[in-house]
């Protein structure tokens, strides 16, 4: 049995196998309010979503979102939690640093990879992959909460509605 949660294991899958920042950003979301808004689970948020941004070229949202991931992480250990956290900083840094200069529009995007030191956490990550499905197509907006719950009673009523007029 892993002493790591299982959404912070659910969350290094989705950024490491799938690059599903989207989804990261919902299962870490969880764990974070879970555990009294913990600043490192915020960082790693962060990360996620300063990536999903500037994959999808809202450079700016990226920026502020990773710098502000680096403000939270830079001070713990650099490895923490089965994590070289260390090492992703130093990635988020560079970054920043590329989207912040005078040719951030001309700046590759470029995935991270967060490196797990900590054979346990290995171990754990491996057997939740083997059951953990990849979202395709991954989604874009949040699936859950009042608003999405409304939404989808919503469509289904008028599914069951159109297939009573036939």
């Amino acid at each position: 049995m892993s002493s790591y949660e299982p959404l912070y294991i659910d969350y290094l899958i989705y950024f490491n196998r799938d690059q599903d920042y989207f989804e990261c950003h919902e299962v870490l979301e969880e764990l974070w309010l879970e555990q009294d808004r913990d600043p490192f689970y915020k960082g790693l948020l962060q990360i996620a979503v300063g990536l999903y941004h500037f994959r999808n070229q809202n450079l700016r949202g990226g920026r502020m979102m990773l710098q502000s991931s680096v403000e939270l992480l830079e001070h713990y250990p650099d490895r923490t939690k089965g994590i070289e956290l260390g090492e992703l900083v130093e990635e988020v840094k560079r970054l920043v640093s590329g989207l912040a200069g005078p040719e951030s529009q001309h700046f590759p995007y470029k995935d991270l990879t967060i490196r797990i030191w900590d054979e346990t956490l290995t171990s754990a990550f491996q057997e939740r992959s083997k059951e953990l499905k990849p979202n395709i197509p991954q989604r874009r907006s949040p699936t859950r909460g009042r608003i999405y719950e409304e939404k989808m009673k919503a469509m289904q009523q008028a599914n069951n509605f159109g297939e009573n007029q036939n």
